[in-house]
């Protein structure tokens, strides 16, 4: 993993499942960047990101203290080993201290709202929120709660 010397990656950091599937829908944006994953190493992460530079992060992270310090020690040392231009997240809870340590180190950050939470914020998105570059929503309703954010229409 030791790779400052290198030329910038673009982190990529979201839960399995939906959070990972709404970060790969980006491919199309993201394909031109050397990037680097972070994730849980599950079946259906490992499968979907063969070929991919993955670094497997703790879960559960719902409410589970523990794991949020041992992903802050990751993100530690992932921002500090890597040359990252920026980090983009989907969350869940595995965001959190990458989109914190990136804002103390002026690494942008930008956080895409998931595309089935409409009325109400995910717990996620309000803890980034104050260290974020750039919110992005999926719907214009989600502007209600997010009034600075860019609509960026549907991932999925």
């Amino acid at each position: 993993m030791e790779d400052r010397d290198g030329p910038p990656v673009l982190l990529l950091v979201g839960s399995s499942g939906g959070h990972l599937a709404q970060l790969l829908a980006l491919r199309s944006w993201y394909e031109r960047w050397r990037r680097v994953w972070v994730t849980f190493d599950t079946p259906e992460a490992v499968s979907l990101l063969t070929g991919e530079d993955v670094v497997p992060a703790h879960h559960p992270t719902t409410r589970n203290v523990p794991n949020l310090l041992r992903n802050a020690v990751l993100a530690a040392r992932v921002l500090r080993r890597r040359k990252v231009a920026a980090v983009v997240t989907t969350g869940a809870g595995v965001a959190v201290p990458f989109v914190v340590l990136a804002w103390l180190r002026r690494i942008p950050t930008v956080y895409i709202e998931v595309y089935d939470r409409i009325d109400t914020p995910t717990l996620t998105a309000r803890l980034c929120r104050p260290f974020l570059s750039a919110m992005l929503v999926q719907w214009e309703e989600q502007r209600r709660q997010y009034p600075e954010a860019t609509v960026v229409g549907t991932l999925l």
